[in-house]
C-alpha cells in the first residue's frame, strides 16, 4: 500500500532498464567474470568430462586459498593506486621462518607462526615507511623487497627443504574439513551467507528510508539474497558430495568478508578509497595520507604471510621455490580479473576471490589436459590482459556517461 509521498515500487521493467542502463555506463560488476567461470566450466567439461564432478572441484576450493589470501593483499594496495611486488617473496620467507623456528629451534609451532607473521608485517611496514615517509616509489621499495625477502628466505632454510612438523597447525590449513566431513556445516554456511546479506542490506535501507535517504525495497533485496543463496547452497551440495568443508575455504572466506566489511564499513576503509581516489583531495581533508599508506603495506604483508603458510601446507613443506614462480602475477591477475582498478580508488576484496576463481579454474583444467607449463603462462596472461582492457573501457564509458 502506498501513500501520495510514497513512490512506488520499481517494476521488473524498471529494473532491468537499471541494469542495463549500469552495464552500457561501464559498471559491469562481476558480470564478466561470473560469464568467464560458465564458460571455463562448460569448456572444461566437454574436453575432460569429470571436471564439474566433486572431488575435482572441492580441490580447486582448497587451492585458492594461499594465492586468495595474497590477493585480498593486492586488492587494498591496489585501491590505494600502488603495486607490492614483494608479496610473493613475503609468503615465502614467512612459511620458512616458521618453519624453522618450529623445527630446527624448538619453539612451540604457534609461537613460531606468530613470530613469522609478526616478521610479515613489520616488513610490510619497513615498505609503508620508506614509500610514504621517505617518498621512494613502491615499484621500487617492493622490488628491493622482493629480492631482500627472497634472500632472507634462502638463509633461513639453508640447506634446503624443511617439513612442516607432523600433525601441526601448518599441515592441518589444508588438509582439515570441519566436523570431518560432518554436511551440517557446509548447509549452515550456505543458508548463513545469504541470510545474514539480506539482514544487513535490510537494516541498512530502514536507516537510509528514516534518513529520507532513496533505499531498495524489501522486494528487490530479498530478490538479491535469492540470486546469493543459489550458488552457495550449489557450493554446499558439491563439497558434500565429497570431504566437507574445507577448514582453508572457510579461512579465505572470513578474510574476503571481514576485509569487505572494513573497506565498506568504517571510517579506515573510507579514507583508503579516499586516498586511492586522489592523494591531494585526500590530504585536504584531513586524511593522514602516510597512515594509510604503512597500514596498506603491512595489511598487505601479513596477509601474504598467511598465505604462504598454506602453501606450506599444501606441499607439507618449506623450501626455496615458495613463493616464487607465478605466485605473485597470479595474485596481482587475480584481483585485476575479479574487477579492482589498476588506477586506483575502485575495487572489493571479493574481486580477489572471483579472481582466484578464475586463474585456479584454468590452471586446474589445464592440468587436467596435460598442457604444458608454458601455455598455461601465456593463456593467464592472456585473460590478464582482457581484464585490464576491460577495465580501461569501463573506465572510459563511466566517464563518457557522466559526461551525457
Amino acid at each position: 500500500m502506498t501513500t501520495p509521498d510514497t513512490p512506488a515500487l520499481p517494476g521488473w521493467g524498471d529494473r532491468l532498464g537499471a541494469a542495463r542502463r549500469r552495464l552500457t555506463g561501464g559498471e559491469l560488476g562481476a558480470v564478466p567474470v561470473v560469464v568467464g567461470l560458465v564458460i571455463i566450466a562448460i569448456v572444461f567439461q566437454a574436453v575432460t568430462h569429470h571436471f564439474l564432478q566433486s572431488d575435482n572441484l572441492t580441490n580447486i576450493t582448497r587451492f585458492i586459498a594461499g594465492p586468495g589470501l595474497i590477493a585480498v593483499g593486492v586488492v587494498h594496495v591496489l585501491i590505494l593506486g600502488e603495486i607490492d611486488l614483494s608479496l610473493g617473496s613475503v609468503a615465502g620467507a614467512t612459511a620458512a621462518i616458521g618453519a624453522v623456528l618450529a623445527t630446527r629451534h624448538g619453539l612451540p609451532e604457534w609461537l613460531a607462526l606468530v613470530v613469522a607473521l609478526a616478521t610479515a608485517t613489520a616488513m610490510g611496514l619497513l615498505h609503508g615507511l620508506l614509500f610514504a615517509k621517505v617518498g621512494v616509489p613502491a615499484f621500487v621499495v617492493t622490488l628491493a623487497g622482493m629480492l631482500a625477502w627472497n634472500g632472507l628466505q634462502e638463509y633461513v632454510l639453508d640447506t634446503g627443504t624443511v617439513n612442516n612438523p607432523h600433525d601441526g597447525i601448518v599441515a592441518g590449513l589444508d588438509s582439515t574439513y570441519l566436523g570431518d566431513g560432518d554436511i551440517a556445516y557446509a548447509w549452515t554456511l550456505a543458508v548463513l551467507a545469504p541470510t545474514v546479506y539480506f539482514l544487513a542490506q535490510l537494516r541498512t535501507a530502514r536507516r537510509r528510508a528514516a534518513a529520507g535517504l532513496p533505499a531498495r525495497a524489501t522486494a528487490d533485496l530479498a530478490l538479491r539474497a535469492g540470486a546469493l543463496a543459489v550458488p552457495t547452497l550449489a557450493a554446499a551440495w558439491v563439497l558434500n558430495q565429497d570431504r566437507g568443508l574445507p577448514l582453508s575455504l572457510v579461512v579465505l572466506l572470513a578474510v574476503v568478508v571481514s576485509t569487505d566489511f572494513v573497506l565498506r564499513r568504517t571510517r579506515y576503509g573510507r579514507t583508503v578509497f579516499a586516498v586511492g581516489g586522489g592523494v591531494e583531495a585526500a590530504r585536504r581533508a584531513g586524511i593522514d595520507v602516510a597512515r594509510v599508506r604503512i597500514s596498506v603495506f603491512m595489511l598487505s604483508a601479513f596477509l601474504a604471510g598467511l598465505g604462504g603458510l598454506f602453501y606450506a601446507s599444501q606441499q607439507g613443506s618449506a623450501d626455496k621455490e615458495l613463493g616464487g614462480g607465478n605466485v605473485l602475477m597470479s595474485a596481482i591477475a587475480a584481483a585485476v580479473i575479479g574487477g579492482t582498478s589498476l588506477f586506483g580508488g575502485r575495487g572489493k576484496t571479493w574481486s580477489a576471490l572471483l579472481g582466484i576463481l578464475v586463474i585456479q579454474s584454468i590452471t586446474t583444467g589445464l592440468d587436467m589436459v596435460h598442457a604444458a607449463q608454458a601455455i598455461q603462462y601465456m593463456i593467464t596472461g592472456a585473460v590478464l590482459l582482457a581484464a585490464v582492457v576491460l577495465d580501461s573501457v569501463s573506465r572510459r564509458s563511466r566517464a563518457a556517461s557522466s559526461r551525457t
